[in-house]
């Protein structure tokens, strides 16, 4: 089962606005050129403006999964993965999924780690980073060219929340203008 979102529910337009905010957030506000990262973002961001794609991981029954650490169960060949494939997917999800919530929405943390969760003792910036430092070590065939930005934002998740952070500003701006 494959975690990648249908192609054909990214608008073109809503993509390129993603991308010149993203940019600008990174090049203007943090002297940050890493085009590699910020596409990426851009790309997560366009993803999950359909909030379906948010929880696409599924539990064997075709639930949406929506806690970081009922995912990690599916991230784990020894347990739900089912493959290699599926294990770095869901990895590259965990990756994506905390690095939005945090860095986007940090005000719904609270309650996404509430104590009547499962995710209560999950650091979504430690698990972030190692989900996809997972991810990035699946360098090979069509992962080989994603293996370096996964790397990178495993190495600077936190610039890249506080960049996210500043993408969430620029929208709210815009949005009241």
């Amino acid at each position: 089962m494959s975690l990648q979102g249908d192609p054909h529910h990214i608008d073109p337009t809503l993509r390129r606005m993603f991308g010149a905010i993203v940019e600008r957030a990174f090049m203007t506000q943090l002297g940050v050129y890493e085009p590699g990262v910020t596409n990426y973002l851009a790309d997560v961001l366009s993803d999950f403006a359909h909030f379906h794609q948010v929880y696409k991981v599924k539990d064997l029954q075709g639930r949406p999964i929506q806690e970081v650490a009922d995912m990690l169960m599916h991230a784990d060949i020894r347990l739900e993965a089912g493959s290699f494939n599926r294990e770095r997917e869901v990895h590259k999800h965990i990756g994506d999924f905390t690095l939005f919530w945090a860095g986007v929405y940090p005000e719904s943390l609270p309650r996404l780690q509430s104590k009547m969760r499962n995710d209560h003792l999950v650091d979504y910036v430690k698990q972030g980073k190692n989900s996809y430092a997972i991810a990035a070590t699946f360098d090979y065939g069509d992962y080989r060219d994603q293996a370096p930005v996964l790397k990178k934002i495993s190495e600077e998740f936190e610039l890249c929340l506080y960049g996210l952070h500043l993408v969430r500003g620029d929208m709210d701006r815009m949005a009241r203008a």
